[in-house]
């Protein structure tokens, strides 16, 4: 058994205020935080995977490599970006399972 640590203590004293302030579960305001975590992380990445298909005028890592096999765009300087995209278009989905899965 393990005892509480003082962060953990402090950080449920700040949720049942939180909850009390707001008058809902405590369990409400970690949904609702988690649900704001995720939602500003999967912003965050939406905006990087734009910025990406923009530069390469491309929606996403499928049609980037579909360029990549007609000879379209050049493989030296974008092999990088490619991959990132890949990462980026993951987590994304992976972020988004985790929102749907909240409601």
């Amino acid at each position: 058994m393990t005892l509480p640590t003082t962060a953990n203590m402090k950080t449920d004293i700040l949720l049942s205020q939180a909850a009390e302030v707001l008058q809902v579960s405590k369990e409400e305001v970690l949904r609702q935080g988690i649900r704001a975590l995720l939602e500003r992380q999967l912003r965050d990445i939406k905006a990087q995977i734009f910025e990406l298909t923009g530069r390469y005028g491309v929606s996403s890592v499928k049609e980037m490599e579909e360029r990549y096999q007609l000879g379209t765009l050049e493989e030296a300087d974008s092999w990088r970006d490619m991959q990132r995209l890949d990462h980026l278009e993951y987590k994304r989905d992976s972020l988004q399972e985790l929102i749907d899965n909240l409601e």
